[in-house]
Order: structure tokens, then sequence, then C-alpha cells
């Protein structure tokens, strides 16, 4: 989708102290997208939903341009999750997809298990938020790029268009900068370890529910899928094949076919 047919909209939440860019294309139903921990990019996935739907993709509280002090105005989980239900309703859509994708996918959880009314369906690509002692989540905060394209990717040529190499961080300090902040933000609410109790609050999600997942996903591993799916009731599974972590880089088409055939375009 070209630059000039997304739309872009600024909202004020949080008692005017926060004020994201919501990223807006295409036309249909409405489907709100939440990003994961290194900040939102409109790329072939989200331009194959807009195809469909009315795409609304937020950015994380402190990631928009002369926003980086609105992540300190946030105290804690239960902050966030308020936040995202206010900004929902500030959008002004009813019946809508929610999807979140890693991180986004465990707001989006979150936000389901909270208020289950607010959405018409929920789909989780990925998500964080559940804690395995048998099977740990690595510490991806603490990571290093190739660390962190190692376990994020099942396909390491699909990881060099995605993760900034060195010369790369060398010559574009500035996306470096982007991306580094917008995982400090996110690991505000997720560190030490990405689980804030949601495994109890899994069963007040009412909405059908799509649990998409990556079967070569090394961050959180395909036996979380069964976690999720145990604990929402009115859900189930798609398992893309030689997906990782990042499966809607990786394997976009074959996510957006899962959320669209799930969603009803």
């Amino acid at each position: 989708m070209s630059t000039a047919m997304r739309r872009e909209r600024t909202l004020s939440l949080w008692g005017k102290q926060i004020n994201p860019r919501v990223f807006v294309g295409g036309e249909g139903p409405p489907l709100i997208f939440l990003h994961g921990a290194g900040g939102l990019l409109w790329d072939d996935f989200l331009d194959a939903l807009a195809k469909n739907y009315t795409v609304y993709a937020p950015e994380f509280p402190g990631t928009s341009p002369g926003e980086y002090d609105a992540i300190k105005v946030l105290d804690d989980w239960h902050d966030l999750v308020v936040y995202y239900s206010e900004l929902i309703d500030e959008l002004g859509v009813t019946d809508a997809t929610l999807v979140g994708h890693s991180f986004g996918g465990m707001i989006a959880a979150e936000i389901a298990a909270a208020n289950p009314r607010s959405i018409a369906k929920l789909v989780l690509l990925s998500p964080l938020g559940l804690w395995r002692d048998d099977t740990p989540i690595p510490p991806w905060l603490s990571m290093n790029g190739a660390e962190l394209a190692e376990v994020f990717f099942h396909d390491p040529e699909i990881a060099k268009r995605f993760m900034l190499t060195p010369d790369a961080a060398a010559t574009h300090p500035d996306q470096l900068l982007a991306a580094t902040w917008a995982l400090a933000c996110a690991g505000k609410f997720t560190w030490p370890i990405p689980d804030r109790g949601l495994r109890d609050r899994l069963h007040r999600i009412s909405a059908p529910t799509l649990l998409v997942w990556g079967d070569k996903d090394k961050l959180v591993p395909p036996v979380y899928a069964e976690d999720f799916k145990c604990g929402i009731a009115n859900s189930r599974l798609s398992l893309i094949q030689d997906a990782g972590h990042a499966l809607i880089h990786e394997k976009h088409l074959e996510a957006a076919r899962a959320v669209a055939e799930f969603a009803g375009a």
C-alpha cells in the first residue's frame, strides 16, 4: 500500500498526557493491530489485511515521535491495559477484530479478559504473557542483534531484511536508537519475565479467538499455544509451517490469510 493510501491520526489520551499516532489503511470492517516490542512497522502483513479491512495500527506509548516521555506516565501493567481500553474507545469503532503480535498479543489478551464485550473477535499471533518453568522464554531484552535474529526468525535471509546489521546501525543510528527505545518501553512491563498473571484471567475471554503460531518459534515455543488454547474456551489454533516468532514477516501471506478467514473478510 502506498503511503498516500494510509492515513494518520493522533489521539489524545490519558488526560492528554499521551498522544500516540495511529496509522489507518484500507476499507472494510474494523481491525485493530497491536504491534510487538520492536515497534510498529507497516509492511506486507498489514498491507494484506488492509485489502479487506480498515486497519488501525497504534504506536506503543513512548514510541511516537516527540512522545518519548509518554511511557513515564503509565506506572504499571494495570495502567497499560486500561490505557489501551481507552485507546479503543477513542477510535470510535465497534465490533472490531483485535489482533496482537507477540507483546501486542499479550496486551490484546488482557484487554479481551478485562472487558470481554469490547471486541468482536480476537487474534493472538505468537503472544507473550504465559510462563512455563519447563520451557522458559529466552531473555530477549538482554540479547544483542544477532541473538535476537536467531530467536525471532526461522529464515536467516529474511532476518537480514528486518534486523539492523552492525554496518546498518553505524550508518543509521536513528533506526538503532528507535528500535532500542521501543524495546526499553516494552521492557518496562515485561522485565524480568513476560508474565503478569494472565493465565489466571484467560477464562474471562469470551470472544471467538484464533491463535496463530509459527511451528519453529524459538522465543515462544508452540507448547505455549496449547496453554492458551486450554485457557480460552472458544479458541482454535492455526500452526504455520517453517515460521519463527516473526511469522508476520516470514509468512505474511499465510498469517494474513488465517486472520481473514477467521475474521470473515
